[in-house]
């Protein structure tokens, strides 16, 4: 039986017929080396006539390099992280490289595993959203080695990688101040992490958080939001902080137990688009009406807080321009080899709307 298949082109096809020798044809095709103008020409326009398409694998052995890009993300359902996909995937092409993406779901032994799947489909970095920023001894080894990580939305002072977040102490600080500001004292914080943990009450630390794998970004928020309370006067910061378990804990019940309390808060900060809304789930399903009965606030300007209403009031993110700036420190890192670890922290905006008013 005949096969009506057609054989690929191959670097000799495209040399004879560019008129070239096949080194000059392989230079031309790989972009490295010495090649005239006109013989790349001619090269190319032969590559496309034939419809030649080079042999990646080939071209790595020879070059050390794959083009590609490992990112490990911790929830691609989080409207945040869509963004920053968004924008590690647009940097990445226009940097010529390819992008494998991984979602841990806030899940360490998934990281752990998708790390691994990357590294043996040797990729020339990673950008890892970590699940713990204590637990990073995976990471670690890495960095250590041969492949190049940075990592994106939180930090890891044990790891000596680069990392791109934003301050999210100080803007966790700055709208607990605004709440304070518009009268609120009974300000109550929800938040979640990745490991096992109760409620908040006793961690003393102002920059401390419950659960033995914390993730830097709620520390953080959780430290802003404590150093905020006590700057105004309140002493008691763990009154109304609720911490919860990706997965195991609804921030909608989480509020709804701050809200069951004798002396409810009269206002509320989310520390993610996703929890904002389990906290708006909580309260239409008591009545309330946001701004007039509570406040709330959220971390993250997601598409949704500007069509409810009343529109919520949000830390904005630079979302896209995190993921862009991380994969352009990675193939700096790629590129240049070893230089001092970097912490590039982006300027967040507060987004004031509809759903902060004085207290009842």
């Amino acid at each position: 039986m005949t096969s009506n298949r057609r054989r690929a082109a191959t670097i000799p096809d495209v040399a004879r017929e560019a008129g070239v020798s096949r080194s000059t044809a392989s230079r031309a095709l790989a972009g490295y080396g010495s090649v005239s103008p006109e013989a790349r020409e001619r090269v190319r326009a032969a590559a496309e006539k034939l419809g030649y398409r080079a042999n990646q694998l080939a071209r790595s052995m020879i070059t050390g390099r794959t083009h590609t890009l490992g990112v490990v993300i911790a929830d691609i359902q989080n409207p945040f992280f869509a963004g920053v996909t968004r924008g590690i995937t647009d940097a990445a092409h226009a940097a010529g490289y390819q992008v494998l993406l991984a979602n841990t779901d806030e899940d360490l032994g998934a990281e752990r595993a998708a790390v691994k799947t990357l590294c043996d489909k040797h990729v020339d970095g990673l950008v890892v959203a970590p699940a713990s920023t204590t637990e990073v001894g995976h990471l670690a080894a890495l960095v250590e080695g041969v492949c190049p990580v940075v990592l994106l939305d939180r930090h890891a002072p044990a790891l000596p990688t680069d990392a791109v977040t934003v301050d999210n102490q100080g803007a966790s600080e700055d709208a607990v101040r605004r709440l304070i500001a518009a009268g609120h004292r009974r300000i109550a914080l929800v938040t979640l992490v990745g490991s096992e943990t109760g409620n908040g009450a006793g961690a003393e630390d102002e920059a401390s958080a419950p659960g033995p794998f914390p993730i830097s970004t709620g520390v953080e928020r959780v430290a802003g939001y404590r150093a905020a309370l006590r700057a105004a006067g309140v002493e008691d910061t763990d009154a109304y902080l609720r911490v919860g378990t990706f997965h195991r804990q609804d921030p909608a019940a989480l509020t709804d137990e701050l809200l069951s309390l004798p002396e409810p808060p009269t206002a509320v900060f989310a520390t993610d688009s996703m929890i904002a809304l389990g906290v708006l789930s909580a309260v239409n399903a008591r009545g309330l009406r946001v701004p007039d009965d509570i406040s709330v606030v959220a971390f993250d300007d997601a598409e949704w807080t500007r069509v409810v209403r009343p529109r919520l009031s949000v830390v904005a993110q630079p979302v896209q321009e995190l993921g862009a700036e991380a994969v352009r420190a990675l193939v700096t890192r790629i590129e240049t080899g070893a230089r001092p670890p970097r912490h590039i922290t982006l300027d967040t905006a507060f987004i004031t709307r509809d759903s902060i008013a004085p207290p009842p």
